[in-house]
């Protein structure tokens, strides 16, 4: 099997997780630049095969699209143009974010480590990545 890497999408930074090969855990792979973003997922696409893209789809507590929603579209029409051959799949990513800090406040981690936002993105990524697992689990 191959693994499947998640993206939670920020203008600033993309929080990116991957799966093992069997697709059984979700672990946060890194954050990246938008701008180094394809060329980060070339590079690892060089060692590892992936058989499918999540992106975290931004909305409003209502459920329409946020305002970032538009950010998040135009890389997805980056990922279709450098990667036409993988699929992606959008996941709801409301509440990622405060789940990734809540999680962080109790993972015990210094005040200053806490702070670290890329880590926030990562662990964002993880939850969205292990939302789309669960389900769609056979």
């Amino acid at each position: 099997m191959a693994r499947i890497l998640a993206f939670d999408y920020g203008t600033k930074r993309i929080g990116i997780a991957v799966t093992d090969p069997l697709q059984i855990i979700a672990t946060g792979l890194d954050t990246v630049h938008p701008n180094h973003a394809i060329e980060f997922i070339q590079k690892y696409l060089l060692t590892e095969q992936v058989e499918a893209f999540v992106i975290g789809d931004p909305k409003q507590m209502d459920g329409s699209d946020s305002d970032s929603k538009q950010h998040a579209k135009g890389f997805s029409t980056l990922l279709k143009k450098a990667f036409p051959d993988i699929p992606q799949h959008w996941v709801d990513e409301r509440f990622t974010s405060k789940m990734a800090q809540q999680t962080i406040m109790q993972s015990g981690l210094k005040k200053s480590d806490r702070q670290n936002k890329a880590r926030v993105d990562t662990i964002a990524a993880t939850i969205i990545l292990q939302y789309f697992m669960e389900t769609n689990r056979l």
